[in-house]
């Protein structure tokens, strides 16, 4: 070890588990003692973490079918993060000054175990680009919805973190037409002015069928769906046949203040499943862990290429991060959010 560990490190920690939607006023940052790191572990300092509305989802719940742990009062909140090794022992694979990806965000310091830690690549031009989710859009429409030459495709939720960059990941892969859905006439315009989508569809602005049906007259061919809710049953009427559906989040259960956010029920004509042949998986990136770094390698060279986008946002310091999951949940922010440390 080549470095002196600091004595403390501070953490976001769930103070009280909401009844509904959560605020700044369900955490508290607390400073907790910190250890010189043991075999097998590594101390690094956080740069950036990602702040995203699954992370509700695990509040207070029991989780089942999902690899992550429940939330209780008093935990620390966790999640994807960059950051630098600044101490390691002897002979551990890491090195003071290496760049990381972990999963101990939500903190300034974090002693993380370092066969769970990946060496940033330099593949990317910008290291936050790692906390990008752009491997859920592209591992959905790769492996569960594979996109083709001259395709429909819908995404909902399209302004968020992973909608944000799937339109454009659709339209490198071949499709014909891409169709958003958000909830904010403004978010509506950069999609199309920004992103290129050819359409976005408004949520709460009357029937959500009925403008599905006016941006896509002859039907969709794949769907990213995020969102769950009346988004998929109006997607599942629009389908054409043979149509491909991924679902990937379930925004409408995990934003609504009215549930808990770990159930989605959804009623949709089965039907029109069976007679149009309509595939409809639910993905996880657990399910296919070579779509990170494939997808890692064609991102940066989009990017480098300047072919596609990263929206994000970011936020400095860690005493704003329960601020700004507040605001990611209200649905205020555009791409992803970033807290900067």
């Amino acid at each position: 070890m080549t470095t002196a560990v600091p004595r403390t490190a501070r953490e976001v920690r769930l103070a009280v588990v909401p009844s509904g939607l959560p605020g700044p006023e369900h955490f508290t940052v607390a400073e907790t003692p910190l250890t010189p790191p043991g075999a097998g572990r590594v101390l690094v300092r956080n740069q950036y973490f990602s702040v995203f509305p699954a992370l509700r989802t695990l509040f207070g719940t029991e989780i089942e079918d999902t690899p992550l742990p429940g939330l209780r009062s008093g935990d620390a909140l966790f999640g994807p993060a960059v950051g630098e090794v600044v101490a390691a022992p002897a002979d551990s694979p890491l090195r003071p000054g290496d760049q990381v990806v972990h999963l101990l965000g939500w903190r300034d310091y974090a002693l993380v175990e370092a066969a769970h830690c990946t060496p940033v690549d330099p593949a990317l031009p910008d290291p936050v680009a790692h906390l990008g989710l752009g491997s859920v859009a592209y591992g959905a429409l790769t492996r569960l919805a594979p996109v083709r030459e001259g395709d429909t495709v819908l995404v909902t939720g399209a302004a968020g973190a992973v909608g944000s960059v799937a339109g454009q990941i659709a339209r490198l892969l071949g499709a014909g037409r891409v169709i958003g859905s958000t909830g904010s006439p403004a978010k509506a315009e950069r999609l199309k002015s920004e992103l290129g989508y050819d359409a976005v569809v408004l949520r709460g602005a009357g029937s959500f069928a009925g403008r599905l049906a006016e941006a896509a007259p002859d039907g969709i061919d794949v769907l990213l769906d995020l969102v769950a809710g009346e988004q998929l049953t109006a997607a599942v009427d629009a389908a054409r046949p043979g149509a491909r559906f991924a679902l990937a989040g379930t925004l409408s259960a995990q934003l609504s203040p009215h549930q808990a956010g770990d159930r989605a029920p959804v009623e949709i004509d089965a039907f029109r499943v069976v007679v149009r042949g309509i595939s409809l998986r639910g993905y996880s990136g657990a399910d296919h862990p070579e779509v990170e770094r494939e997808w890692t390698g064609r991102f940066g060279a989009w990017l480098r290429a300047g072919d596609i986008r990263f929206p994000h946002v970011r936020i400095a310091g860690l005493d704003r991060a329960p601020e700004a999951l507040r605001d990611v949940i209200a649905g205020r922010w555009f791409g992803a959010v970033i807290v900067e440390l």
